[in-house]
């Protein structure tokens, strides 16, 4: 048993040509098409290409190349876009074992932000009332490091230094760890 190689042009079969020729010359204008149709969604619109290719074989006679195929790839893309989308509205929702779960996690209710903020009050109390001061004016109330600055009257390095120890010390508090990226030692010459 032998295989045909489709690269080699000389043993293809005429109907391989045709085949090869008609996504040649359709697949790339008809896929732009499909992509306006569909969005933008890359992935569906292959999909939707690659089936209207595959009727196109199966109905069309390719190898006489009489007609222009063009006109009747579109109206099949398109028909297939619109059964699509039908059978996307018409269809309910899939859902599987987990959906429960993200419900439940994306309902944010005042309990969570209750404990957050009751933690936070307690950590804020072990910060010395400067640098308190220095965290609720920037984080809080969103000002920048030169507008608390002159609302303090402070110079703007200072601002930056209580920030950084403010901050350090409510991770501390928080029992918040970085992970330390540790260097390698090079050895002396």
């Amino acid at each position: 048993m032998s295989w045909t190689v489709l690269g080699s042009v000389g043993a293809a079969s005429a109907q391989e040509r045709a085949t090869r020729s008609l996504y040649e010359q359709h697949a790339r204008p008809l896929q732009g098409y499909v992509l306006q149709l569909l969005g933008g969604d890359l992935q569906r619109a292959e999909d939707v290409v690659q089936e209207t290719l595959l009727r196109c074989w199966r109905n069309q006679q390719l190898v006489s190349g009489e007609q222009d195929l063009r006109p009747w790839l579109f109206k099949v893309a398109r028909n297939l876009v619109i059964d699509d989308y039908r059978l996307r509205r018409a269809r309910p929702k899939e859902v599987d074992g987990t959906a429960w779960l993200e419900d439940v996690l994306a309902d944010n209710d005042d309990v969570d932000r209750v404990l957050s903020s009751l933690v936070l009050g307690k950590a804020f109390q072990a910060l010395s009332p400067a640098h308190r001061e220095v965290l609720y004016e920037t984080y809080y109330t969103g000002r920048s490091t030169r507008e608390v600055s002159l609302l303090l009257g402070i110079p703007p390095g200072t601002v930056k230094s209580r920030l950084y120890h403010a901050v350090r010390k409510l991770r501390l508090v928080l029992g918040v760890t970085e992970a330390v990226e540790e260097k390698p030692v090079v050895a002396a010459k």
